[in-house]
């Protein structure tokens, strides 16, 4: 295959997988225009229309559909077939695509970055921060980061950090104002500083068990936000109570910026885990950066046992 041709069907099927081709462009680095003069010169010199667009949708034609279902096995094959020369380097090398939430990617991964780089500088790293939870194989990524509960049955996990609590919070200045709580039922009497979350849209439960009891508290409150440091920096601010992970609070309960509120009442989060689709043949990259954050956690465990807003 040239490179003209390879460079056309992987635009093709960059397109074919978003349905976009802003989306599409972005992941293959090059502008919007580039990409759709790329498509066109394609279906100009095979003669065939594989998409169909307009200015407001991108759908597959039977032709394009077809030659997305025989493409992709071709490109993975290639993807494996580079993939397996580098084991015979001494330092892995190639692209690794990581998908992860925003709290993730600043507090757990971002820190690890400068010395992930140094020491694989042939890796070329891309990070996108992503709080939709989007499909990691149609987005061409190799892996992603979540907790637990969201990741799909069939993927792999590897788990990077234990399970943690979900707290109700506030700082003294709101509680200088405002009743204390003893149980998740006084949580109405409080304005509430609620998330919403992008992945779905709905805002997010606040769940409470103690000594094996399990209550599903409806609070309300006049802000709600889609970013949990907006919610932590709100409730600093005296705004209200969140309900937000201890292990993005730590340091700001240990200095006295806020107040755990509810005794041993508390929700729970099974953890977090890094996730990919079950392959034969693990890349190299992936597998570097997997090593690599797992042993950054064990040597930091002693002393950080849990990561927080930096």
């Amino acid at each position: 295959m040239r490179g003209t041709q390879f460079a056309e069907l992987s635009a093709f099927v960059a397109v074919a997988q978003h349905l976009n081709f802003g989306k599409a462009a972005a992941q293959l680095g090059i502008s919007s225009p580039t990409l759709s003069q790329t498509i066109r010169s394609f279906e100009e010199r095979l003669g065939v229309r594989f998409l169909n667009r307009t200015t407001r949708s991108v759908a597959l034609t039977e032709a394009g559909a077809r030659l997305l279902a025989d493409a992709l096995p071709v490109l993975d094959g290639i993807d494996k077939a580079i993939e397996a020369v580098n084991g015979f380097r001494d330092r892995p090398s190639g692209a690794l695509r990581l998908s992860m939430p925003r709290a993730v990617a600043k507090s757990l991964v971002g820190p690890l970055l400068p010395e992930f780089r140094a020491t694989f500088p042939e890796i070329k790293l891309e990070v996108v921060a992503d709080d939709t939870h989007s499909d990691i194989v149609s987005g061409r990524f190799d892996a992603g980061i979540r907790i637990g509960e969201r990741i799909a049955k069939d993927m792999i996990a590897v788990r990077l950090l234990d399970e943690f609590r979900m707290m109700a919070v506030a700082s003294p200045t709101y509680l200088a104002c405002f009743p204390g709580t003893a149980t998740p039922e006084d949580l109405h009497a409080h304005n509430c500083v609620r998330l919403r979350s992008d992945w779905d849209g709905a805002i997010q439960s606040w769940v409470f068990e103690n000594a094996g009891r399990r209550l599903e508290t409806a609070v309300d409150g006049s802000l709600v936000l889609n970013d949990m440091y907006l919610v932590v920096n709100a409730v600093l601010d005296g705004i209200g109570v969140g309900y937000v992970p201890e292990l993005l609070i730590s340091s700001h309960v240990a200095n006295g910026r806020l107040v755990p509120l509810l005794g041993n009442w508390c929700g729970r989060v099974s953890g977090v885990f890094l996730y990919y689709p079950s392959r034969h043949h693990m890349p190299g990259p992936l597998r570097a950066f997997i090593d690599f954050i797992i042993r950054a956690r064990s040597d930091a465990a002693p002393a950080s046992p849990n990561f927080r807003i930096v």
